[in-house]
């Protein structure tokens, strides 16, 4: 794509953000070299990545590929057969022991999720382990060899070590002993690399010995006593067999290293492009961005979608349709109201999405593929060229108008400006319908009416204005798609203290058409306020109808639960009564036939008959007082009840408290778990709340425990500004009430920080048995600052 589209549009500032956000050097390349594709399998394979990726960042965090070096000189070097200093052998152990950690990472709670399209890359790398352990046990740092790094420069090293104590020896003798008094400080230095000590010059005829070294003055002279020539000696020499055991030691891990030449090659180039995609979803992150759907067919629907340079909590996000129903969409409206910010966004998104990023704007966006996106936005004037704005910008579209096809998307800024309003108007009018006739999507600002007419009055293009609140003077940067914009010059120059009479004779000065024209505006702006209103309110009430219907069912339903409740309970009891009546009339016939075959006397038949009929009669008895054994309930009255009493609401069969005093109609508001429901008093029923005392505790010390609390339990619980201990306290105990209270889910906000404390949290609810599910927010819940937590049934 062109490089004038990348400027105007400041792609390259995105790029600037990208690339802070890769750690490696060779990442931080690609990430600048990063332009947008026009192969759309490419795209979405690119969009699929970041999208993965940006589900880790959620799932377990940030990983750094920092360690990543640019190698690649070393491996060359190693392909020839060259030796690798201390500094390269190093720098391919860290890319390697990186590679390592960069592999747990991807094998950490993986076991219940599914394969990502980065699966593949994390099970291709291979950390090499023997290898950087062998490198590790050898150098210690890029100063230092181990003297485990073989036997040889062990026995060099120790030798060094016993000749180095010799010379101490024998130098000590001579400082503290025979040469005491021929020296200018006791002390042994060095010199050239061999023991010296420091001898006045006038005495340097009785200490015998080579002299290296003199002082400024020349009143002291550095000798090498002849005592220890050969002991300096022979450390030199061991010295040379040191450097030379040591590369020795250099040319082994070399040739280690270059039998796993491939291995690293792969790894090198994985780990670049894990590094470049971890990017890409941090700045997704960071811009709280989507992954946009992309089409061939020239379509854009931007669903609240934000220019990704402005601070997402100033940015008003807006909707933009482009390709559907019409093909040209001309932007009106006055200064500042954020037409120039609606086409970057457009443009800017589009070069995002093609370039694989997600782009700041609500789920399910659509985006275009484009091959090129030609933008005439700002002033180009050069006093060197001798261009003027106007020819400046005819230079663009001139050059837009050669070059565009079906496959682009042009964008201009104010066309048609710096020149005469009359001539500019004709000629933006004739540019706009060329580009409309061979259906290239474009997109266009500007002030003159005639535009908005011609927008009005041509199918496939569409008028859109960016509001403006004439009472406060200010624009609500609210893009509106069929509306077309009003400039609102003579209301704006009215609020600002213009005088009416000046206003009124600037109105005289335009065309009665065009005054016409305006009132229409006013007029349809007006209607679209109130419509927008109306729209508004009928949502609200389409909210409430959806809340009283779900409680109306839930309620339906408890009511038929507690009926077929009743209902078996009967069945059972009449099953009972009958069978028992079964049993005392059998018993009665046996005895009866009893009776007659032994011949009883009457007295005995006629107490035993009186015996069975006392029984019969208290079974009667039971049966025909249960339905009397609940008492009638007390008729309650507005001063029976206090705020947090527990009651029951006798047409749901719930449990609730008191949550507001009983109006004079005595209807009240009762908190049932999460239902909040207006009853009356006569629907209630005061409850003995069950009271736990401290004669039935094991030395809790405390008094009474009410048993009220699960009942009005809140469905949120905000941690910000805790620690993770004290977070993890508190979730502990209010995740234990909401469970009890039979809530269904709740939601814990967290903030995103660091995310240490969203870690902390989500780390916590792996390990609770009575938590079916977490995630975290979407857009509009408190995306990635909240967790929406679903308990087990």
């Amino acid at each position: 794509m062109n490089q004038k589209a990348y400027k105007a549009l400041e792609y390259f500032k995105i790029i600037e953000q990208l690339t802070e956000k890769a750690s490696s050097s060779m990442g931080k390349e690609l990430c600048r070299q990063l332009t947008p594709s026009v192969d759309i399998e490419e795209i979405r394979l690119m969009q699929t990545q970041t999208g993965d990726a940006l589900t880790r960042l959620f799932q377990k965090g940030a990983v750094s590929f920092g360690s990543v070096k640019d190698v690649r000189g070393s491996l060359k070097r190693l392909e020839i057969g060259s030796t690798l200093g201390i500094p390269e052998i190093l720098s391919i152990c860290g890319l390697l022991e990186n590679t390592n950690r960069v592999k747990a990472y991807s094998r950490s709670d993986r076991s219940d999720t599914l394969p990502d399209s980065l699966d593949g890359m994390f099970a291709a790398l291979t950390p090499l382990t023997p290898l950087t352990t062998e490198i590790r046990r050898c150098i210690l740092s890029e100063d230092e060899i181990s003297d485990d790094a073989s036997a040889a420069l062990r026995q060099i090293r120790r030798g060094m070590k016993l000749a180095n104590d010799r010379i101490h020896t024998q130098l000590a003798g001579l400082v503290n002993g025979s040469a005491r008094n021929y020296l200018q400080d006791s002390v042994i230095t060095m010199r050239n690399g061999r023991y010296c000590i420091p001898v006045k010059a006038e005495y340097k005829g009785q200490v015998p010995g080579m002299i290296h070294d003199q002082s400024s003055t020349g009143s002291t002279l550095f000798i090498e006593p002849m005592a220890i020539v050969k002991l300096n000696n022979d450390i030199r020499e061991l010295e040379l067999q040191e450097q030379k055991e040591i590369e020795v030691i250099l040319a082994g891990l070399s040739q280690q290293i270059a039998l796993e030449l491939e291995a690293i090659h792969t790894d090198l180039a994985i780990m670049v492009q894990l590094d470049f995609i971890f990017a890409r979803a941090s700045l997704a992150m960071d811009m709280n961005a989507s992954a946009p759907i992309f089409n061939e067919e020239g379509r854009i629907n931007l669903k609240k979608a934000r220019h990704p340079l402005i601070d997402r909590k100033k940015a008003v996000p807006i909707d933009i349709r482009l390709g559907d129903e019409f093909d040209l969409l001309v932007v009106t409206g006055p200064n500042t109201g954020g037409k120039t910010v609606s086409l970057k966004t457009v443009g800017l998104l589009t070069l995002m999405g093609q370039s694989g990023l997600h782009i700041p704007a609500g789920d399910r966006s659509e985006l275009a593929l484009f091959h090129e996106v030609y933008a005439d936005i700002g002033d180009e004037q050069s006093i060197e060229q001798s261009l003027s704005t106007f020819s400046s910008h005819m230079t663009n579209v001139v050059s837009f108008l050669k070059k565009a096809d079906t496959h682009s998307l042009v964008l201009f800024d104010e066309l048609g400006a710096g020149t005469d309003p009359t001539e500019g108007a004709a000629l933006a009018i004739s540019i706009l319908s060329s580009l409309h006739d061979q259906g290239i999507r474009t997109m266009a600002t500007t002030h003159y009416s005639e535009l908005k007419v011609y927008a009005l009055s041509t199918p496939g293009v569409e008028n859109a204005c960016c509001e403006f609140d004439v009472e406060t003077l200010r624009p609500t940067y609210r893009l509106l798609i069929g509306v077309p914009g009003k400039s609102n010059a003579f209301a704006i120059s009215s609020k600002l203290g213009l005088p009416d009479a000046i206003i009124e004779k600037a109105k005289e000065q335009i065309s009665e058409q065009d005054e016409s024209f305006e009132d229409v505006l006013t007029s349809l702006e007006n209607s679209r306020v109130t419509i927008e209103n109306e729209r508004l309110e009928i949502e609200r009430y389409k909210r409430e109808i959806e809340t009283l219907k779900q409680q109306l069912e839930e309620k339906q339903e408890k009511l038929e639960e507690r009926k077929e409740r009743i209902l078996r309970e009967a069945n059972e009891e009449a099953h009972a009564v009958l069978r028992e009546a079964k049993e005392y009339a059998d018993q009665t016939m046996k005895m009866f036939h009893k009776f007659q075959k032994d011949h009883v006397d009457v007295a005995a038949m006629e107490k035993e008959r009186q015996n069975l009929r006392q029984r019969m009669s208290k079974a009667e008895k039971n049966i025909a007082m249960k339905p009397d054994a609940k008492k009638p309930k007390k008729e309650l009255t507005a001063k029976d009840l206090r705020l947090g009493d527990s009651v029951r609401v006798l047409s749901m069969n719930l449990k609730g408290t008191v949550s507001s005093h009983p109006d004079s109609k005595g209807y009240l508001f009762v908190q049932m778990g999460i239902i909040r429901s207006k009853v009356h008093l006569s629907d209630l029923e005061l409850l003995d709340e069950p009271v736990i005392t401290a004669s039935t505790l094991q030395k809790t010390g405390a008094g009474k425990i009410r048993m009220s609390k699960s009942a009005s339990i809140s469905t949120e619980i905000n941690l910000l500004g805790k620690t993770v201990d004290e977070a993890i306290a508190e979730l502990d105990k209010y995740l234990d009430d909401a469970y009890i209270a039979h809530v269904k889910s709740v939601r814990i906000v967290h903030g995103k920080g660091t995310g240490a404390l969203r870690k902390g949290v989500h780390n916590y609810l792996k390990r609770q048995k009575h938590v079916d599910s977490f995630r975290l927010g979407e857009f509009g819940e408190g995306d990635a600052g909240v967790t929406i937590v679903t308990f087990k049934k």
